[in-house]
């Protein structure tokens, strides 16, 4: 039985029998990508249960803390004074910016409940995320809720409490290809925020490596222009440029500043 003369294109030379076993592996297609799908958050909730059941050799990258009953109404998407799908704005602003690929490895300053962080977890490797937060509920909504929901046990992101700027728990040897900090700095002394400087200086890779920090960078221009480009050209790092990055999703604009590490 053919199609009706009004059928156009390729569409008119297929027969009933050749529709029904286009649609049949159309169907088959989608069915694959289901079983995946949810393979993998099974994986991830049978074999991990969560991000505090790390065996072994693992207990003791991570924190452990419990979680609260609100993060299942998701709260904490409304915390950041704009819209959560926002976060995907600022990865594929730094992604770009830096010519990021998946084995690069990522730091981020204050990831919180991981709105921006997400991203990066899924476009990297395993273990090439790292973030410091210090705000125990963010930690909880990012551990507890956020990656069991994505299904992103398995990238084994390393997300570690602490403050102070201490990124010691991340390891000696390890060298990253962007670091980067969004509103983290408006809310820590300058001093404070040149500690973490000094100390991710030299686990910043020369040349590619890039350094990020959002709103503004007072923590320099507050020194004077001169004064902040010797302190940085002592810890081996220089001012690149300025970002203006513009969201596609709303109506809303970021601003960037951008470091690197010239030479070894």
């Amino acid at each position: 039985m053919a199609l009706p003369s009004s059928a156009s294109g390729t569409a008119r030379m297929l027969t009933v029998p050749a529709l029904l076993l286009l649609l049949s592996s159309a169907a088959l297609l989608i069915a694959a990508f289901r079983f995946r799908f949810f393979a993998a958050l099974q994986f991830d909730l049978v074999r991990h249960h969560g991000i505090s059941h790390y065996p072994d050799e693992e207990t003791t990258n991570h924190t452990a803390l419990p979680c609260p009953g609100e993060l299942l109404v998701e709260e904490h998407h409304s915390n950041y004074g704009e819209p959560w799908a926002g976060g995907r704005d600022v990865f594929e602003f730094l992604a770009n910016a830096s010519a990021l690929t998946p084995r690069d490895q990522v730091l981020e300053i204050g990831c919180g409940t991981l709105r921006v962080g997400l991203h990066f977890i899924r476009f990297l490797e395993a273990a090439k995320f790292h973030c410091l937060e210090r705000d125990e509920l963010s930690l909880m909504a990012a551990l507890r809720y956020e990656l069991p929901a994505q299904g992103l046990l398995y990238k084994r992101p390393m997300i570690v409490r602490g403050e102070d700027m201490d990124f010691s728990r991340f390891g000696d040897t390890v060298m990253y290809d962007l670091i980067y900090a969004s509103a983290v700095f408006l809310h820590i002394p300058d001093k404070l925020v040149w500690t973490g400087l000094e100390r991710l200086a030299g686990k910043l890779r020369p040349q590619r490596g890039r350094i990020f920090v959002s709103h503004n960078i007072k923590f320099c221009s507050r020194l004077g222009g001169d004064e902040c480009t010797r302190r940085l050209t002592e810890l081996g790092l220089e001012y690149v440029r300025k970002h203006t990055h513009d969201s596609l999703l709303f109506n809303h604009y970021e601003i960037w500043f951008e470091f690197r590490r010239p030479k070894v």
